[in-house]
């Protein structure tokens, strides 16, 4: 049996996160050789998630800057990529989602004529400015990819529907198979605020707020809801661990310090946002990943987005898009505090992204297109 050389490439935490566990798996396959590079679009998040996973990259480009910007990141990790690429010659290159790695790590492959796939592939909101850059950086990693992993069956059907070459596999988000080595019931937390918090007796939201296409008016907005609500509802708790932008440092900072029941923390790592997750009321967020990992953890989603990628928890009811007005904002969170049937209604929704098995059906896709399986791998919900 010939040996498949799988090169993992992301730079990000959310990549990180979702990679990390399909790293593991590829390295335990027989018949595979996992090699790992990162390009550190985010270094100190990013070191983080590689500690809890006890991951340690064969490669590290090593690009992160100051205020860097879209063109800086794209054009490093292009550099960078050329010499990895050449050195470790690897079968398949694996990219995930949609960051500037993603396209960067998907391009260079293509250029050094390399089989790429893309996890977490078909995720579209139709308007490639927002999410801003990255629609538009997973709709080009689709037209550069040979194998697609889908979270879901529409994911695969947004391919189809825009004649994406290549085969496509549902197999749910590996962010759940993530979630199962993360959360733990006896978990103390390295901010002290946390393991203060009343998680019985008090309601405590959890924040998050950092797109790019939130900058300005709209975070402004949604910040100021949020402020209503902790004076509005007095048995609540606000945290919210503030992105390292500087953009989202100063917004967050000028409207809700001050509060003695906001908590502005920063950035949590992986385990630490898990849990935070598994103990908390609600979810209010931008991130595109707690969209997947709240619902698993039965919690409702508030999405501070005006659209999301992720249509399918607004169907199956475990998510609810709010925008970023701050009146709807604060009428839908109210709501969802004052009416306990709807906020169980939410809660007991199935999430529609994953089982938990993702990475197997992965890796099973893998060596049954490189000739190592005799049967396709089993789908996802199917």
């Amino acid at each position: 049996m010939n040996t498949i050389k799988v090169m993992t490439v992301f730079g990000t935490r959310p990549e990180a996160v979702k990679m990390a566990p399909l790293v593991l798996e590829l390295a335990r396959r027989p018949g595979i050789e996992a090699v790992c590079c990162v390009t550190a679009q985010h270094r100190e998040m990013l070191d983080a998630v590689l500690d809890i996973f006890g991951l340690r990259p064969d490669y590290d480009l090593d690009i992160m800057e100051p205020r860097q910007s879209l063109s800086t990141i794209t054009a490093k990790c292009l550099r960078g990529m050329d010499g990895v690429l050449e050195e470790a010659k690897p079968d398949l290159v694996l990219v995930h989602g949609d960051t500037s790695t993603t396209f960067a790590g998907a391009l260079s492959a293509f250029y050094h004529q390399i089989k790429v796939g893309h996890v977490e592939a078909g995720l579209r909101t139709w308007d490639k400015w927002s999410p801003f850059p990255e629609e538009m950086n997973r709709v080009m990693v689709s037209d550069i990819a040979d194998l697609h992993f889908c979270p879901t069956a529409g994911n695969r059907e947004n391919l189809r529907r825009e004649g994406c070459k290549g085969e496509a596999f549902v197999t749910g988000n590996t962010v759940i198979d993530a979630l199962r080595t993360t959360v733990k019931e006896s978990f103390s937390f390295p901010e002290s605020v946390l393991n203060r918090l009343d998680y019985v007796n008090r309601r405590v939201i959890l924040v998050t707020c950092h797109r790019r296409e939130n900058y300005g008016q709209p975070m402004a907005q949604i910040m100021t809801a949020l402020r209503r609500l902790a004076d509005a509802f007095p048995d609540t708790e606000l945290v919210y661990p503030v992105h390292l932008s500087p953009v989202v440092q100063e917004a967050a900072h000028t409207y809700l310090d001050g509060h003695p029941r906001i908590h502005l923390i920063p950035p949590l790592a992986v385990d630490g946002m898990h849990n935070l997750m598994a103990r908390c009321h609600l979810v209010m967020t931008d991130s595109g990943g707690l969209q997947e990992e709240a619902p698993a953890l039965g919690k409702p989603v508030l999405v501070l987005r005006r659209e999301t990628e992720r249509p399918e928890a607004v169907s199956a009811g475990t998510v609810q898009l709010a925008g970023v007005e701050e009146e709807a904002i604060f009428q839908m969170a109210s709501r969802l505090l004052s009416d306990p049937a709807a906020h169980e209604s939410m809660a007991r929704a199935v999430n529609p992204y994953g089982d938990g098995q993702a990475c197997r059906r992965i890796a099973d896709a893998i060596q049954w297109r490189f000739g190592q399986r005799k049967e396709p791998p089993e789908e996802f919900g199917a």
